[in-house]
């Protein structure tokens, strides 16, 4: 008996989350079609899988219509952090929405299931905390966050839009601050500077007060979860969070960071950037009762293998 393999499109899929998202498909006997532009994406994140011949690497801006046959679409195509989303906020936007609009039409043609990787910005600077699927959320809809924070708004508003008036079977997760290997060096986001800052002995930069908080998720946990979530009863469409509930300041991170890396560095306190939240710590209870997933990887363990990977990347 021939077991057909479900073929599977992955936006973004060379980049932090996509390529290892790729990697699991990969594992599970999928045929996986990644798709990316690479302005932040890498063909270094993706290069140990070329041989697979079950894997297929696309070159293509997802602001284009797409023509391929699928049964599954994980939309991850979007600048993740501040210095990449602002750098080309129109462009960040426009991925957002024009993307989702193209995805899934994509999924309408080819009625394949598809799952959007929305974000916990969706909260913006939240009054609500721990912050729950059913909160509306506190979003500045001008500043210098909102290309990415109202774009990934709008993506869930047409995705169930699509479901309402279509049908389509759709699946939303809003993701919280991921960590792991093949993070950007240089993409701004706590975690990285932290790492990098601090095994290059330079000052590590804390924004404001250093008590605001966030919570992290190590990037293996997020892809069972993202997995999870594409696979689960067709009446569960989301918006789930998928992010680890353990709240940290951004002292007690850039500690822990100083503790594993055994650097000197001094910590240097500058202005908190524009609309920058003040807390962040996802409600799961949801998510734990409709998919049996919670995160497994403590803060220091994970810290401690994203360590081992900048240690031989960064000079």
């Amino acid at each position: 008996m021939v077991i057909m393999k479900k073929r599977i499109l992955v936006t973004g899929g060379a980049g932090f989350v996509g390529s290892h998202l790729c990697e699991r498909l990969l594992r599970e006997e999928n045929d996986v079609v990644c798709v990316d532009n690479y302005f932040t994406g890498s063909k270094e994140n993706i290069a140990h899988l070329l041989s697979n011949p079950y894997f297929e690497a696309v070159r293509h801006e997802i602001t284009f219509p797409l023509y391929v046959e699928v049964d599954q679409i994980y939309n991850l195509a979007c600048p993740a952090s501040p210095v990449h989303y602002q750098m080309d906020p129109v462009q960040t936007t426009k991925t957002s929405v024009i993307g989702a609009i193209n995805m899934l039409g994509l999924a309408k043609r080819t009625k394949a299931r598809i799952l959007q990787a929305s974000t916990s910005e969706v909260y913006g600077d939240p009054e609500v905390h721990p912050q729950t699927e059913d909160y509306w959320g506190r979003v500045n809809p001008i500043g210098i966050r909102s290309c990415y924070d109202e774009g990934k708004r709008c993506a869930e508003t047409l995705f169930f839009d699509y479901y309402r008036q279509y049908q389509l079977p759709i699946k939303v997760v809003r993701i919280f601050n991921t960590y792991g290997p093949r993070m950007h060096p240089n993409d701004g986001r706590v975690v990285s500077n932290f790492i990098v800052q601090a095994l290059r002995g330079e000052d590590i930069t804390i924004y404001g007060s250093g008590q605001q908080t966030r919570s992290f998720c190590y990037v293996d946990d997020l892809v069972d979860g993202l997995i999870r979530m594409m696979n689960s009863a067709a009446e569960t469409t989301g918006p789930l969070n998928l992010g680890n509930p353990g709240e940290f300041t951004m002292l007690e991170l850039a500690e822990k960071v100083l503790h594993f890396t055994r650097s000197t560095s001094k910590l240097v306190f500058l202005p908190l950037p524009q609309d920058d939240p003040r807390q962040r710590q996802p409600d799961i209870s949801r998510t734990r009762a409709k998919l049996d997933w919670s995160p497994k990887v403590e803060l220091d363990e994970g810290l401690q293998k994203t360590i081992a990977y900048f240690k031989n990347i960064v000079g």
